[in-house]
């Protein structure tokens, strides 16, 4: 009667035991499939480069850029708060004039636009060494896997604005134009301009 008593009571705890489980489902492995963390921080570090760009574009860039671009001259003042020793990139809108393009058969072309009466070099591509596009869209380090990811964000990123903009020639010379840019700042000066859409303004 003992021994029942004894089975009875570790059955009764199991259940109890048992009754606080939640089911979880396995892999293909047969490993448990864990539930995301609704509160858990984006995290990149799984994905591809290409996929961060593509899955996170319209988001992160086009969105960003449409709905916290600054104007030229308010970026002129931005830049004026940067502390020393650091870099700060932001999207811009401006509006302004062509008057250079650098040759076709350069990797890394330059359209050298005048905004505010300024002489502005914008690189469009399809070489972009800058990593202000990543940095205007708030992508963050601690959400990679390690330096050599992020920095191939950067171009993944680049060449992916290049594919967005139309092809320019010499007829966009002397032509007003429209710009979203991604620039990145050092104190009291521009450091990199990069097109991220562009288009020639109606007359």
């Amino acid at each position: 009667m003992m021994v029942t008593r004894l089975s009875f009571a570790g059955l009764l705890t199991t259940a109890v035991l048992l009754s606080g489980c939640t089911v979880v489902d396995l892999d293909s492995s047969g490993q448990p499939i864990i539930p995301k963390d609704p509160l858990a921080k984006a995290s990149f570090s799984n994905q591809t480069p290409q996929q961060v760009t593509e899955e996170n574009w319209d988001s992160k860039v086009l969105k960003n850029s449409q709905e916290h671009a600054l104007s030229w001259a308010d970026m002129k003042t931005k830049s004026s708060t940067v502390k020393a020793g650091t870099t700060e990139s932001v999207f811009v809108r401006a509006s302004g004039t062509v008057t250079a393009l650098s040759a076709p058969e350069e990797r890394e072309r330059v359209l050298t636009v005048t905004i505010n009466g300024e002489s502005v070099p914008v690189m469009i591509g399809p070489v972009m060494r800058s990593n202000a596009i990543r940095d205007a869209a708030g992508f963050k380090f601690e959400d990679f896997t390690n330096q050599v990811q992020f920095a191939q964000l950067t171009k993944a990123l680049n060449r992916h604005a290049v594919k967005q903009l139309p092809t320019v020639d010499n007829g966009w010379v002397g032509k007003p134009v429209q710009l979203v840019l991604a620039v990145s700042m050092l104190p009291n000066q521009v450091q990199d301009v990069v097109a991220v859409t562009l288009k020639q303004e109606q007359p």
